[in-house]
């Protein structure tokens, strides 16, 4: 096992991971991912942390392209930084930098204390080298399951 696997493993929780999401728009994504991230104690408050979300979305475009987007919050609402993930069942608008929408969203919950961007800066990082690759985009893309996600991000 990787350093790599190792810290992906560490801070992917199956309960914030949700595949065939039905929703129409990114409001409706940062709210059941923000109530997951709740349920599982990463944050205090859904409304905090999805104000946080609108507040970094403002600043420029999260879909990264391929469908994939990364929004995140940075909130002293967050208990601990958590990634939730949505593969949803159809694509939705998006601003990105290709110009397409989102099916795949990895949300970021980021602690307000330097500690806390630190580490997101790493995770950050992890992820974008993870969807660096053609075959964990696709295989995102087509997660039907929970443990597909799982085995897609740990290729």
């Amino acid at each position: 096992m990787t350093v790599e696997t190792e810290s992906l493993s560490e801070i992917l929780d199956r309960g914030t991971i949700v595949t065939g999401l039905k929703v129409e728009t990114k409001e409706e994504v940062f709210t059941k991912l923000a109530t997951l991230l709740q349920e599982r104690g990463y944050i205090e408050s859904v409304d905090a942390f999805v104000a946080a979300i609108h507040e970094r979305e403002g600043q420029g475009p999260t879909g990264i392209g391929g469908h994939v987007a990364i929004p995140h919050g940075r909130s002293s609402t967050v208990k601990r930084n958590a990634i939730a993930i949505a593969v949803l069942d159809h694509e939705i608008p998006w601003e990105s930098l290709d110009d397409t929408g989102a099916k795949v969203v990895a949300l970021f919950a980021v602690g307000a204390d330097d500690e806390g961007s630190q580490k997101h800066l790493q995770l950050l990082s992890l992820f974008a080298r993870k969807l660096a690759k053609d075959e964990v985009t696709q295989a995102l893309l087509r997660a039907q399951s929970v443990d597909d996600v799982v085995a897609a991000l740990s290729k």
